[in-house]
């Protein structure tokens, strides 16, 4: 299925938000997770289905002053 991830259009056989987190290489990293612009906890993830179409969004905390 076609989704946007951090803007960039891919296609993946996934079905749900961890399973796309996993296969994306972010699986061991502490990230925040976004879906259509709302925020998606690191437990709902598993159990977030994604769509074709959705935009995902992956960001990792950034330190520095």
């Amino acid at each position: 299925m076609k989704l946007l991830l951090n803007g960039a259009s891919i296609d993946a056989q996934v079905t749900t938000l961890a399973d796309l987190i996993v296969i994306e290489g972010f699986g061991g990293a502490k990230i925040a997770t976004a879906v259509n612009g709302t925020f998606v906890p690191a437990l709902a993830r598993v159990d977030h289905i994604l769509r074709a179409g959705d935009a995902v969004e992956v960001l990792a905390p950034m330190q520095g002053g």
